[in-house]
């Protein structure tokens, strides 16, 4: 078993755990009932729940939120840490893969934008408004890249750049059902 310091600082009801790396999580709460919020760590939050002084415990933890599902976003640069001024590339790193893996020449998202298909499922008018909302990210390559050029952190980003991925697939399975792609 390895030798481990905790060091933490309070500022009124939150603990500030700090590890080798820095800040590597939130706490709230204390004896009895503590909630954790990772930072600067892997995994998700934990939920803690003791009796005191009698060192019983049990903990729960959540899997990380808002992570990307594997599959057509296996391609999708992976980064847990930004450091300032990664984001942008991060960002063009994303629309790279976009453009590369949904609309390369020859492919579904290439001939959605060259035959202008998204546009003509607008026109159809029998799209609910989340199909619309969402075809309307990738209506255009400028709205697209827009659209994920105003994410607002690495969490956003990927998250953009997944419902991108999804716009496309929605896309291609509607004009695939109209008979409009080959």
């Amino acid at each position: 078993m390895g030798f481990r310091l905790r060091r933490s600082a309070r500022l009124g009801p939150l603990r500030f755990n700090f590890s080798s790396g820095g800040l590597s999580s939130i706490s709230v709460g204390g004896r009895g009932a503590s909630f954790n919020i990772p930072v600067n760590r892997r995994g998700g939050t934990r939920t803690t729940v003791g009796l005191p002084g009698t060192g019983l415990s049990w903990s729960v933890e959540s899997p990380p939120d808002r992570a990307m599902p594997a599959g057509a976003a296996a391609g999708l640069p992976n980064s847990r840490r930004l450091r300032p001024g990664q984001l942008d590339a991060l960002k063009q790193s994303l629309l790279g893969v976009l453009h590369q893996e949904l609309f390369a020449p020859g492919s579904t998202g290439e001939q959605l934008w060259e035959h202008g298909l998204v546009s003509r499922l607008f026109a159809d008018g029998s799209l609910g408004a989340r199909t619309t909302g969402l075809l309307a990210l990738i209506e255009t390559p400028e709205a697209m890249e827009g659209y994920l050029l105003r994410s607002q952190g690495q969490d956003d980003a990927k998250r953009r750049a997944q419902r991108c991925i999804t716009a496309v697939q929605e896309a291609a399975r509607l004009a695939a059902g109209r008979g409009w792609l080959g």
